[in-house]
């Protein structure tokens, strides 16, 4: 995704959200730098969240049997950043299948504005946002949702998907920032 998109730069706070087995976590590592191995370049930080345990990953910083919903989990990730704004949420999260569309679709969909309520609270301005959705009737109103706070957002497959999956990515960019009352 990233090699279309360019989502990942040196020097960025990531957040890796259901990050296990851990392929996301590896690459963006590498394209942000959170290992510091080119000191030409600014040294990001990456944080991987997931349910299940992870096997450590060079210059990652993982959450491993953490419930991304859990207000303790995200406790935890901003006693992590210590004060640091996130500039890319990635997010491969998704319920276990029941095989059922629709419920499928309204699991992923909760799991969805979990991650977007997260990213909105706790990111730069300017920050990016891809969230795993599967499609279903809920797509137009999250797409709506993510309108409100970044100024493009659309649905993108990844190259690897089958055409037939109802597998699709929500690319967010140009987080706007929280109006302070």
């Amino acid at each position: 995704m990233d090699d279309r998109f360019s989502i990942l730069k040196p020097g960025q706070c990531v957040i890796d959200i259901g990050a296990a087995p851990g392929s996301w976590s590896q690459v963006a590592a590498s394209k942000i730098n959170s290992t510091s191995t080119n000191s030409e370049i600014p040294t990001g930080l990456l944080i991987g969240i997931d349910l299940q345990q992870m096997y450590p990953i060079k210059g990652v910083t993982l959450l491993g049997n953490s419930d991304f919903t859990s207000p303790k989990t995200w406790q935890k990730i901003k006693e992590l950043l210590n004060g640091r704004p996130i500039d890319v949420v990635l997010s491969d999260m998704a319920p276990n299948a029941s095989g059922v569309k629709h419920l499928d679709h309204d699991l992923i969909i909760k799991l969805a504005y979990s991650v977007i309520k997260f990213a909105v609270l706790n990111s730069n301005v300017g920050a990016t946002c891809l969230i795993k959705i599967l499609d279903g009737n809920q797509n137009s109103e999250i797409e709506n949702t993510l309108l409100k706070f970044y100024s493009n957002v659309k649905f993108v497959k990844p190259e690897a998907s089958r055409s037939d999956s109802a597998e699709k990515y929500l690319l967010a960019r140009g987080f706007k920032g929280l109006k302070q009352s």
